[in-house]
């Protein structure tokens, strides 16, 4: 399959506000990223020419933002809507290998819909996680720090442990806390589940405000056990260019490409080699 071919799903409701950034950064590296509302998905109040099907798509991005305006938690009900429209069809894209991806909210739903950090075989599960209030108490917004884990995520195995990433981070529930806590994080670690980890610029571990949220372990981002579903609360598609950065004026040119490119090119490297 050609990246020309490659076609991607951007989930989106009410509140979504990511998804146009991911779909410029997707497409400039050659993909077909289409933004698709929910409604499109279950085929409820839209014409046959806007209705689309999960299967139709090779891979899946469920973007930031306050969906449904976070109520009653961030995530909740735009993973509620997701489970009664489109449940059986998400779960055999999960089955099928196709790659999910969370970003940000996008992070919190998969939580909510227990695909993260998940059980193998690709279920819809309770929640076994979830992604609590800062530590500070009050919405984080700036540069971050993240470092690959080395762990289980296919598409990063080639990538060296420890290289780093900068994103900005832009979230009020980001501190993930896990269900069995210390015990349950460690069995995480050792199954390679551990997407990303909160570091200093240095590389060193994080503490505040290196690490925006409190998440125990410095813990960023997942995935699922078969390494397919990945969720981050910190934001590549706003480090895709140059000219997104915060020291942009100082590096002689606003032109050129960021880290989060470095992000997406071998997600959908992976993707035309295996789907």
């Amino acid at each position: 399959m050609g990246r020309s071919s490659l076609r991607i799903a951007l989930l989106s409701i009410e509140g979504t506000n990511c998804d146009d950034e991911l779909r410029v950064a997707l497409a400039e590296l050659g993909a077909r990223p289409e933004i698709v509302h929910l409604k499109q998905l279950e085929g409820r109040d839209v014409g046959p020419k806007e209705r689309r099907r999960l299967s139709d798509y090779q891979l899946l991005f469920v973007p930031g933002g306050f969906s449904a305006g976070d109520y009653v938690r961030a995530g909740a009900i735009f993973a509620a809507r997701i489970r009664s429209a489109i449940g059986p069809e998400l779960e055999e894209f999960v089955r099928s290998g196709k790659l999910v991806g969370g970003l940000c909210n996008g992070f919190q739903v998969l939580t909510e819909l227990g695909l993260l950090p998940g059980r193998p075989g690709g279920h819809l599960v309770a929640p076994e996680a979830a992604l609590m209030t800062n530590d500070s108490g009050h919405y984080e917004c700036r540069p971050t720090f993240v470092a690959w884990d080395g762990g289980a995520f296919a598409p990063f195995r080639p990538l060296p442990k420890g290289t780093r990433f900068l994103f900005p981070s832009g979230h009020a529930e980001g501190k993930l806390v896990l269900s069995g806590d210390a015990r349950r994080r460690r069995e995480l670690e050792a199954a390679g589940q551990v997407l990303f980890r909160w570091v200093a610029p240095d590389g060193s571990p994080a503490t505040y405000p290196w690490n925006p949220n409190g998440s125990e372990g410095d813990v960023a981002g997942l995935t699922n056990p078969e390494g397919n579903v990945f969720g981050l609360m910190p934001h590549p598609e706003r480090a895709f260019f140059r000219a997104q950065l915060p020291d942009w004026t100082r590096g002689g040119s606003s032109g050129g490409r960021a880290d989060g490119e470095r992000f997406f090119e071998p997600i959908l490297a992976y993707a035309e080699r295996h789907l």
